[in-house]
């Protein structure tokens, strides 16, 4: 007699840091989305964009979550009910400078939310180092349909280095006023290591202040001492995730 397996546990969806792949213009893109464990699809749940820094750059698909956001939601799973969405940026290029890294990425997200019944007024920008330029990018051009932003160690004006290399990049000559006009009232969260010496903190000093002017709505947490990897004390702030997915497009 053949053993009858319920369909329900045939069924059961996958939960945790999970692999998935998104094809946009003929290539294919490997990324991680992280699922929390009580995830249903009876509810809609909210959803965090998250760009990696440099250092995670390559085509594995699983770099970008051992920094950064990763690493704050398995110390502090309970902090995090939310899919987290984690697409990886190909060596040799830049979050901010490249059309196919933007396109892979919001391609990762809708295929997210799609897929784990996200809810599209509670969707969420996040990003480290080059990744912070990223989503000041990306949160910039994509005005009203992030909920919410965390930038942490990110700047607005791309490093001369990088801006030779890629001849697409173009900046105003006050690029924060311009980048905070377009955030407008979005609400925004951002970190910075008192002592960084790889992206200096007057980039986030500059932002805030930029947000400030323009009636923005913005938190500014500065970690005296603290060198580059200010992500680590960032993500691991109670007090963010709580005031991250309490952020609503609904008024």
């Amino acid at each position: 007699m053949a053993l009858m397996i319920p369909a329900l546990a045939a069924t059961k969806q996958e939960t945790g840091f999970l692999d998935r792949t998104v094809t946009v213009g003929g290539e294919t893109y490997h990324y991680q989305v992280y699922v929390p464990a009580q995830w249903d699809k009876k509810h809609s749940w909210p959803v965090v964009l998250f760009l990696h820094g440099a250092g995670e750059r390559g085509d594995d698909g699983t770099m970008q979550s051992d920094v950064g956001i990763g690493t704050g939601i398995r110390k502090h799973i309970d902090r995090w009910p939310a899919i987290v969405v984690m697409p990886q940026c190909r060596k040799e290029t830049w979050w901010s400078s490249d059309p196919k890294m933007e396109a892979q990425a919001m391609a990762a997200l809708e295929k997210s939310i799609k897929e784990f019944r996200g809810d599209k007024d509670r969707i969420y920008l996040s990003g480290l180092s080059m990744g912070g330029y990223g989503s000041w990018a990306y949160g910039s051009k994509y005005a009203g349909k992030f909920a919410a932003m965390v930038v942490i160690c990110g700047g607005v004006k791309v490093p001369e280095s990088i801006r030779s290399r890629f001849p697409n990049v173009t900046q105003s000559e006050d690029p924060y006023t311009d980048v905070a006009k377009k955030i407008g009232k979005t609400p925004v969260w951002i970190f910075h290591g008192g002592a960084d010496p790889t992206v200096s903190v007057v980039e986030s000093q500059k932002m805030n202040e930029a947000l400030k002017a323009a009636g923005g709505d913005v938190r500014y947490t500065e970690y005296p001492e603290v060198k580059h990897n200010s992500w680590d004390k960032a993500y691991a702030e109670a007090e963010l995730p709580k005031w991250l997915f309490a952020q609503s497009l609904k008024k």
